[in-house]
């Protein structure tokens, strides 16, 4: 069976739906596919950034969220084995400094998530197809992507793919582009919990001790998405029957003790761990296709800003998109913003990385050492304002050799 359509997106999670929403509500006409039939936790895409959070007003998905439980988080404090907990708090971050008419970063369950978007993008007028299984994408002048629906093949024409089909991206495959990546840094583990109801609804927090370095951003009603970072040496530290409760265990730190909350809580989702590490293409485009999301590189689950770095995707891609223009070199634009982009990002990962998730007296002595002067030197934080209010919010002088050392210098 051969249809034709203007845009089919392959991949209707966060980044497909999203761009499927805003397209078909401008009036074009989007096939979305999508080969689960129903989206299940992840462990990951549940924070967005302040400068994410403008991203999705600009979109104008931000009452969509809202209306579907998007919680707004307002505080942060960074826990640390070298200083007390009174030391921490007293330094706690208000989270409305970063954008404007933002409160903070906003949180809200993945599944449910896509699935809002999803139905959003169909209210809208896109024709979204659920447990389609994509087998053929065709790049080239004359686009086209063919799935199989109930034992049936249909070769869907159309004038532009987008792939938003994650990581492991068969429609960057297709298209022959180049995915590039770094060395793993660390272990990333990330468990969902609920009945944390001792855990502040508005307090975002990380912090290090030992061996382990934990981040907790809660949904909302005790709901508490976890992550924790630890060595590549301890690949099974986590595993099997045991594994959520060692996980949970691993939050009882003398640094934070409102961490009692998050390690009594019940597990409400499977618990996953990954790499932490960068990637990137140098051009996320060829001809008759565009990536978007994670297909088109994704930065350090670290500083979470999977999300953010998506939802610029698609606003920058559904702009150009706007007009008549969807020649190949159209898109040349968005390549340079998002490699830019991914490479200010890239750094600011790594940096964090440095600081919060390494382990011994060295990476103590060295957190100490940036507690106190960046206290004296506010500008030693700036790469955390990348993060937070966006990778253009900062000089590129924040972004070179000579900004890390000053950072990172203990001695």
């Amino acid at each position: 069976m051969t249809e034709r359509h203007e845009v089919v997106i392959v991949g209707g999670g966060i980044g497909g739906s999203a761009m499927a929403a805003v397209l078909a509500g401008r009036g074009i006409d989007v096939l979305l596919l999508e080969q689960s039939e129903v989206f299940e936790d992840r462990v990951r895409g549940e924070w967005i950034a302040p400068w994410g959070v403008v991203e999705t007003r600009r979109l104008g998905l931000y009452d969509t969220l809202m209306a579907a439980g998007g919680h707004h988080l307002t505080r942060h404090i960074t826990y640390d084995e070298s200083r007390t907990p009174e030391e921490a708090e007293a330094r706690a971050l208000p989270l409305s400094i970063f954008a404007a008419d933002v409160p903070g970063p906003l949180c809200i369950g993945n599944p449910h998530h896509c699935q809002t978007l999803f139905d959003e993008a169909v209210r809208r007028g896109a024709r979204g197809v659920r447990g389609a299984q994509v087998i053929a994408v065709q790049p080239g002048a004359a686009p086209s992507v063919t799935h199989r629906l109930d034992e049936t093949e249909h070769t869907v024409d159309c004038r532009l793919i987008i792939g938003a089909d994650g990581r492991m991206s068969p429609t960057r495959e297709a298209a022959g582009i180049v995915l590039h990546q770094d060395k793993p840094h660390h272990w990333f583990a990330g468990l969902l919990v609920e009945g944390a109801d001792a855990w502040p609804d508005d307090l975002q927090a990380i912090g290090t001790e030992g061996d382990f370095n934990f981040l907790a951003f809660p949904q909302g009603g005790g709901r508490v998405r976890l992550y924790g970072g630890y060595g590549l040496e301890q690949k099974r530290r986590f595993s099997g029957p045991d594994g959520a409760r060692a996980f949970l265990d691993a939050f009882r730190m003398t640094c934070s003790p409102l961490n009692q909350a998050i390690a009594n809580a019940t597990p409400a989702g499977p618990l996953l761990s990954y790499f932490n590490h960068d990637s990137w293409t140098d051009q996320p485009f060829a001809e008759g296709v565009v990536l978007v999301g994670d297909a088109a590189g994704w930065n350090d689950p670290i500083v979470g800003l999977g999300l953010s770095i998506t939802y610029r995707d698609v606003r920058i891609v559904s702009d150009i998109l706007a007009g008549d223009d969807w020649s190949t070199a159209a898109f040349a634009p968005y390549a340079e913003e998002r490699a830019e982009r991914m490479r200010r990002l890239r750094f600011a990962a790594s940096i964090t990385s440095t600081l919060d998730a390494e382990f011994g007296d060295e990476a103590k002595a060295r957190r100490r050492a940036h507690f106190e002067r960046s206290g004296a030197d506010p500008t030693l934080g700036a790469h955390g304002f990348a993060i937070m209010g966006g990778p253009e919010s900062c000089p590129p002088d924040i972004f070179t050799p000579e900004y890390r050392a000053r950072v990172l210098e203990h001695s």
